[in-house]
């Protein structure tokens, strides 16, 4: 198995350990997933927001 990573500092996948882990996404298994690391991340945090088992408004 291949692993792909997007790196945060390069804005772009890697199929190497090229950049450190502190500045990278994944593995994921394919290089077109990890295209779409920012866009997952960005789904993530949106269905988060929205989820109201973690809602920490008061009323």
């Amino acid at each position: 198995m291949s692993d792909y990573w997007y790196c945060l500092k390069h804005h772009r996948v890697e199929h190497e350990n090229l950049c450190s882990y502190a500045d990278r996404l994944g593995p994921y298994p394919s290089e077109a997933e990890a295209s779409r690391a920012l866009e997952k991340v960005k789904e993530r945090n949106e269905e988060w927001d929205n989820d109201p088992r973690w809602n920490d408004k008061k009323d």
